[in-house]
């Protein structure tokens, strides 16, 4: 499996900061936001991965992460996106790379607390199609939102006025070598982008999609209220983190003595 980390776009909603950077380079607490969903791809078991900018500031990427030492990688991928298309638009400017293989595909401005392991695992045992991974929010109206009847899938809407549900779509995806073909096939939608939510929907009328509940928190950080709050989360968690941390340390000394 091959990992895309999708992080163009102009990041309109973040000016005037993106107006002399690219929003995924904006800082996450103590990181680049795009940091996150390449350690994401990571944790996961997946070492291939394509980086999908565009914009003015695309060479600022291969500045800040090179080849992709600070994640113990040997070697990043990179591909420039011509305007505005949507994330449907974005994603098939990977079809060289992945060769034929499965990928996982994450928002470039998704933090989360966990990991996408068990979706990883659940994705490969069902041998083709996607797989999603659904979180409950407060406001189902900014993302994907599926209608959810007896525990299956019967639609999703994009960004819908009157939600059917209260989980979103995260912006994690498995998708097989299909995608492809399924994106050959879109229309723009009225807000003239390729839609993933329309991929998700064929692969949806194939009976061949899946989903899980992420677990942990989850946020983008595509708004300056989202921005902060993933900051907030980010900090809090490593906070907590060292606590464990030196909590272990000293009952080792204590051990010891």
């Amino acid at each position: 499996m091959k990992g895309i980390v999708l992080a163009g776009g102009l990041g309109s909603r973040l000016h005037p900061l993106t107006r002399v950077t690219n929003k995924h380079l904006l800082p996450v607490y103590d990181r680049p936001m795009i940091f996150y969903p390449i350690q994401t791809l990571v944790d996961a078991g997946i070492s291939e991965i394509l980086i999908v900018t565009g914009g003015q500031n695309a060479g600022d990427f291969l500045r800040l992460l090179s080849n992709g030492r600070d994640f113990g990688l040997k070697h990043l991928n990179y591909a420039y996106q011509e305007g505005e298309g949507g994330i449907a638009d974005a994603l098939r400017l990977a079809e060289h790379f992945t060769d034929g293989d499965s990928i996982c595909v994450v928002l470039g401005d998704n933090v989360i607390e966990g990991n996408l392991c068990k979706a990883a695992e659940t994705f490969r045992s069902q041998k083709k199609g996607a797989h999603l991974l659904l979180k409950g929010v407060h406001d189902p109206h900014r993302f994907g939102c599926p209608e959810i009847v007896d525990g299956k899938i019967l639609r999703i809407e994009e960004k819908p006025a009157k939600p059917k549900s209260n989980f979103a779509v995260t912006g994690h995806y498995f998708f097989d070598d299909t995608v492809f073909e399924k994106i050959g096939r879109l229309t723009p939608s009225a807000r003239g982008e390729l839609e993933v939510t329309d991929i998700n929907n064929m692969y949806l009328e194939e009976g061949t999609l899946t989903y899980s509940i992420l677990e942990g928190w989850w946020t983008d950080a595509g708004t300056f209220d989202s921005l902060r709050h993933a900051s907030e989360l980010v900090a809090s968690s490593n906070g907590h983190r060292r606590k464990q941390e030196e909590e272990s340390q000293n009952d080792d000394l204590r051990r010891a003595a």
